[in-house]
């Protein structure tokens, strides 16, 4: 009876290892495929997306995404998807260059960097599990909805910068919670894994672009 138990939870450790191996691996690559597409974005000035239109593109990336992560066209479903964001952020981050602001682009991406490697450091050095973190994550999504929502009528640069500061703070909070989730086996796809992280860097990077582009104005 006990060997069945080592066993399974021996098990169970390899394939959270598996799973984390192959989730960063992934995440690695997507990372690439972004920077690719957004530095090609930029290089041929390629129009900027409507809102619409990217909220459109980007939710129906992830809903496939999502759909085929069982299936070998999920690794497709990906590469569409963070290829899409990655042209997405060509127009911004050519506007970024061309306009001399280049040290705001280098911010963004160090301060995204240490967030992902601090908080992917913290759960996997003190193996904590975080699920408790689930709910005040979800009702931190729902205020977020309801600010945007809102900030589309009044267009309030103060409150604009707030929603930025609380993304950074919600995303932050899902790369603790989803790493938390692999490494105790709660998460066990990791193209799902993929997704979820890459997205919470993209919300971080983003929001750190907005924060330091309203700083410069001022």
């Amino acid at each position: 009876m006990e060997r069945t138990i080592v066993s399974s939870r021996k098990a169970s450790l390899l394939s959270s290892h598996r799973v984390l191996r192959n989730t960063y691996c992934l995440l690695a690559m997507t990372l690439a495929c972004s920077a690719t597409t957004a530095l090609l974005s930029a290089s041929f000035r390629l129009p900027a997306l409507s809102p619409w239109l990217f909220l459109v593109g980007a939710y129906g990336l992830m809903f496939l995404t999502h759909y085929t992560a069982n299936s070998a066209y999920g690794i497709l479903a990906v590469f569409a998807l963070t290829s899409f964001i990655g042209y997405s952020l060509g127009p911004i981050v050519g506007s970024l260059l061309h306009s001399g602001a280049s040290d705001i682009l280098i911010t963004a991406l160090g301060g995204t960097s240490l967030v992902f490697f601090g908080c992917s450091a913290y759960v996997l050095t003190t193996q904590k599990e975080l699920s408790f973190m689930g709910g005040l994550l979800t009702a931190g999504a729902i205020v977020l909805l309801i600010s945007m929502i809102g900030n589309a009528f009044w267009q309030l640069p103060a409150f604009s910068l707030g929603i930025s500061a609380l993304f950074i703070l919600v995303s932050s909070g899902t790369i603790l919670l989803k790493t938390s989730e692999i490494i105790h086996g709660g998460e066990t796809n990791y193209i799902r894994a993929t997704v979820s992280l890459y997205v919470s860097l993209y919300n971080i990077f983003y929001s750190l672009l907005h924060l330091l582009s309203a700083r410069r104005s001022d």
